[in-house]
Formats: structure tokens, sequence, C-alpha cells
């Protein structure tokens, strides 16, 4: 299974990219992180252009992580991840989009929608929050006692 996370806007802060680093080198999964950077000056649709621009052009399953998405827990994300890896294409791409959100065209294109929860994260912490349940889903699905519930 491939894994890419598409990102508007560019990390510049090291604590960040370390822990990026490091759980995207604990997934046995493949991963990478695609940053989508149209300038300061990029509005919302500019953004949503560039993301829609990098998705890959074989088939995928589109997860867009938006407010009004359903929040899961992490088994329950784990669950998804299983299907999506025994019964998709094999592609799975997460999309975290930029301070205004998602426009309803981009969402509706989505395969599915994911809320962290009601409260506003920063978007760059929203990466690592992402990349570390990427990781829990992983050990849930073998059984590894990293996850405790």
């Amino acid at each position: 299974m491939k894994i890419e996370l598409l990102a508007v806007g560019k990390c510049r802060d090291h604590p960040i990219k370390d822990l990026l680093a490091e759980y995207g080198k604990r997934l046995q999964w493949s991963f990478s992180i695609k940053e989508i950077d149209g300038g300061k000056r990029a509005g919302a649709a500019e953004q949503e252009k560039l993301l829609a621009d990098a998705l890959p052009k074989e088939p995928h399953i589109l997860i867009a992580l938006d407010e009004r998405g359903k929040s899961l827990s992490s088994e329950d994300f784990a669950a998804h991840i299983e299907k999506w890896r025994d019964t998709g294409p094999g592609i799975l791409v997460f999309c975290i989009g930029g301070a205004d959100g998602f426009s309803d065209a981009f969402r509706q294109k989505a395969d599915f929608l994911l809320s962290f929860g009601k409260q506003t994260w920063p978007h760059m912490l929203v990466r690592v929050m992402m990349v570390e349940q990427l990781y829990r889903a992983q050990q849930i699905l073998a059984g590894h006692p990293y996850h405790r519930s």
C-alpha cells in the first residue's frame, strides 16, 4: 500500500519536520509528503487547484481532512485503513487544506471526509497527528501493544 499526504503550506519548523520524519520512517507502508505551496497570496481556490493537480494519476482513495468529516476512534480508523488496503486501489491520499478549508466541490470529490474533532488545530500539527495515527493504525492492525485501549 502507498500513502501520500498532500498538505498546503511549507513546513519550516524543524521539531515538526523531525516528528514527521520519525513517524514516517516507522511506517511499513510506502509513505510520502508533498507540500503544496502556492505562496502567501494563493487563495483557497488556487490552493485546491494545486492540490488537485498533485493527486496521483493512478486510481486512489482520496481522504480529505475536514471539520465536517467523520471523527473516528483509532480502532475505527485502523479498520478503515484495513478495508482500503484490502479492497481499494492501493493508494491512499490524505489532503490537508489551507486555513479556509475545502470547498463543497472538493469535499464532494473526496471518498471520505475525516475530522480530528471540533477543535481547530494548527495545520503543521495536523500533519504530525495524521502520520502518528497512520503509524498507530499500522500497529493496531499488527496486534502490537503500541496502542493500548
